[in-house]
């Protein structure tokens, strides 16, 4: 498409330095018969049938006509409106600029080194902080970081990012409980019937 465009601004050039030379006279009648052909070609089309362009025919005629107003638009003699070629230059724009904003990297960005060492460190000075903890205290520090970030740091580096981590086990669990469940198998109410 690119070639074909600089092909057509090329040939038009040349056209536009054929014209100087030229008087207005000779220009005008040179209008009048290139709007006859138009008239000519729509006639046969017919009503119902669209002349469909090539991308670089749009751009050729957006870059040339955009730079006339409305209203000299309006009376032009052209196989298309006004509005289409307005909204070709704008699709041209846009797409030239979403070109040159769009990121050279896509996807998430990779994740810094730095942060990774507070993090381990937290969870070993810690053991029973969970990954939204470590995200809290990080973010206290001033590290701007996503729960998510922290939960795929534990995992890569094999500790479980959930608070589970350093909870007691079952056994561990009744020992420390042993007293208050035994005082309460024990326990007799008194009733007066």
């Amino acid at each position: 498409m690119l070639l074909r465009l600089a092909y057509l601004t090329i040939t038009n050039t040349f056209a536009a330095l054929r014209l100087l030379p030229m008087s207005d006279r000779d220009k005008d009648v040179e209008i009048l018969v290139l709007r006859h052909q138009i008239t000519v070609l729509e006639r046969q089309l017919g009503a119902d049938t669209r002349v469909r362009f090539a991308p670089e025919d749009r751009a050729l005629l957006a870059a040339l006509l955009t730079s006339l107003p409305r209203e000299v638009l309006r009376r032009l003699r052209l196989l298309i409106r006004p509005d289409t070629v307005l909204r070709w230059h704008r699709d041209l724009m846009k797409r030239r600029h979403a070109r040159t904003c769009r990121p050279k990297r896509p996807g998430r960005p990779p994740m810094v080194r730095s942060i990774r060492a507070p993090i381990l460190r937290l969870v070993r000075e810690n053991p029973g902080w969970g990954y939204r903890r470590v995200h809290g205290e990080l973010t206290t520090l001033g590290i701007k970081v996503a729960p998510s970030t922290v939960w795929e740091i534990l995992k890569q580096e094999g500790l479980d990012p959930a608070p589970q981590r350093a909870s007691p086990s079952w056994a561990d669990f009744l020992r420390s409980q042993a007293d208050a469940l035994l005082a309460c198998d024990f326990l007799e109410t008194i009733t007066l019937n």
